[in-house]
């Protein structure tokens, strides 16, 4: 089972695309904290339903580990993105491809939540997810700014309101 629309979109979609496939790095925007075995690990959905279908390699798909407790994941994490950006303290991604929740929230950062004002952390922990498992690791607003493109797809009758908002209010963060 699919834990995210995202996931999905992406694992039937990019296999029908021609791209030089050695080129790519998969980071995750955010991942819950669970083993790569559990169902509600993204990894485990790219694992399963993409690698094999495409010429992407395992050590291509930039994981975190869900072994750490969720604020040394989110260190190691942050640590992987820079040694795949070295000499930028900002990373900036090619491309990031963002879902969005029925309550506007993408990546792990929740409306009203302390993260989104987070300036400092490329990644960041978040323990108290409103959304279950509650333990997970987020970029941040400072990168996902800082992106080249920004690809936001969201589908679903739950979601259509949230889209209409979004598409009606000024962005407020930098």
């Amino acid at each position: 089972m699919f834990r995210g629309s995202m996931a999905k979109f992406l694992c039937s979609g990019l296999p029908t695309i021609s791209t030089d496939w050695s080129k790519w790095k998969l980071f995750f925007c955010d991942e819950r904290l669970v083993p790569f075995g559990d169902n509600d690990s993204t990894y485990k959905v790219y694992k399963e339903n993409l690698i094999g279908k495409v010429a992407l390699k395992l050590d291509q798909i930039i994981a975190i580990d869900p072994s750490m407790p969720v604020i040394e994941a989110a260190e190691d994490y942050a640590n992987k993105v820079k040694a795949a950006f070295p000499g930028n303290e900002l990373p900036c991604f090619d491309m990031l491809m963002l879902g969005m929740g029925p309550d506007g929230h993408t990546c792990s950062l929740f409306p009203g939540h302390k993260l989104l004002e987070e300036k400092k952390l490329i990644i960041a922990p978040i323990s108290d997810s409103p959304k279950p498992p509650p333990s997970r690791v987020t970029m941040t607003f400072p990168v996902v700014n800082n992106t080249r493109c920004a690809v936001f797809a969201s589908c679903g009758e739950g979601k259509a309101e949230m889209v209409q908002v979004s598409r009606r209010t000024q962005p407020t963060h930098n």
